[in-house]
């Protein structure tokens, strides 16, 4: 600890209090900017948006023209980071694999935020309108990613 000496008497006393002070409060400011650092972190993670749709009619045609309504309406929205979207393969019928879709699809937003603005986007909201009659289930499955 530092102690501070002065010339009148009982200052020694007071500066050290007033050092023990700061350094406390300075722990105190540091705590808060590494919870700080922290929020910023977690709500900056990136969002993986995985959708899985099960067609009511369910011939290679209509899984490819998903495909490409998908390719048409949600690619390049404002902070998508990836996109990929493709069929159910159907030589993969181990007993963990969920085989009640056709089409599935993945989006990463750069964060939830981005994630947000999509959900409202106007051709998001296009695709979903000439889609939905041609859909029997959809499953949506959003998480965040860790690094």
């Amino acid at each position: 600890m530092i102690v501070v000496k002065n010339r009148i008497a009982g200052r020694g006393v007071l500066s050290f209090l007033s050092v023990a002070a700061l350094l406390g409060a300075g722990a105190f400011f540091s705590t808060l900017v590494q919870e700080n650092r922290a929020m910023a972190a977690e709500s900056e993670k990136q969002l993986a948006h995985i959708v899985f749709f099960t067609l009511k009619d369910s011939t290679p045609e209509n899984r490819q023209k998903c495909v490409e309504s998908c390719k048409k309406y949600l690619t390049k929205h404002p902070g998508e980071v990836y996109f990929a979207v493709g069929t159910l393969n159907p030589d993969l019928k181990r007993e963990v694999n969920d085989q009640d879709y056709d089409v599935a699809l993945h989006v990463v937003f750069k964060d939830k935020a981005a994630h947000d603005a999509y959900q409202t986007a106007e051709r998001h909201l296009k695709f979903i309108a000439e889609g939905k009659e041609t859909w029997k289930k959809v499953r949506v499955f959003d998480s965040d990613l860790s690094e």
